[in-house]
């Protein structure tokens, strides 16, 4: 089994197909995200650092994040392949992350690029609906995903609610973002030969069959 690295715009499904490649082989999700949440929790110098700056709504300090997903990547579950979540984020981290592995005697494995085209992402932020009670998640602009009874969960009659950042405005920004940071990394993997490209806009089961021929190869 290859380490496996996730590459995609926000909405693009990227969360879950991870879970779906997790479910089937059992390997570790390493999110930066749930790294930092957990060694928040620890009473040290670092536990504290990590608290306070989330709590903030800062940036950890690419340096922690390195030692951090260093630490993580030590572990015996990881010898077998895993899901890299969160990062790289940018080209430097990207650096950073070659560096690392290189270390641990570890190859970048797939990078899997799910590409999906700006409007269909749009549809997919500004039309998300989730339920307030139990979670479940719709899109009133796509008609195989929406509620039978607007603003009401099919499953336990909840009522439903917008995320405030799924507007078109954020959005906008987090997708420019995406773009500027990501388009570099793209590149970075495409020159190692390590970058395979899929079509997002095709169904979850499809793209998740597409990711596991890409996987079994």
């Amino acid at each position: 089994m290859k380490n496996i690295m996730f590459i995609a715009a926000p909405a693009a499904g990227k969360g879950t197909q991870a879970e779906l490649v997790v479910q089937k082989y059992g390997i570790p999700h390493i999110s930066t995200g749930d790294i930092l949440r957990e060694i928040s929790k620890e009473d040290s110098e670092i536990g504290n650092y990590v608290a306070e700056t989330l709590s903030s709504g800062k940036l950890v300090k690419d340096e922690i994040t390195y030692q951090l997903i260093e630490d993580r990547l030590k572990k015996d579950d990881c010898k077998n392949g895993y899901i890299i979540d969160g990062f790289p984020r940018n080209i430097d981290q990207a650096y950073e992350y070659d560096r690392i592995l290189e270390k641990l005697g570890y190859e970048v494995g797939n990078v899997i690029y799910i590409n999906v085209d700006k409007n269909t992402l749009e549809k997919r932020i500004t039309g998300r609906r989730i339920c307030e009670d139990c979670n479940t998640i719709y899109n009133i602009n796509d008609k195989n995903s929406s509620p039978q009874v607007e603003s009401i969960c099919d499953n336990c009659g909840g009522k439903l609610y917008q995320r405030s950042d799924d507007n078109l405005e954020s959005f906008q920004t987090r997708y420019n973002t995406y773009e500027e940071k990501t388009a570099p990394i793209i590149e970075h993997y495409k020159k190692q030969g390590v970058l395979k490209e899929i079509d997002g806009n095709d169904s979850v089961e499809n793209i998740f069959k597409k990711i596991d021929e890409i996987i079994r190869d």
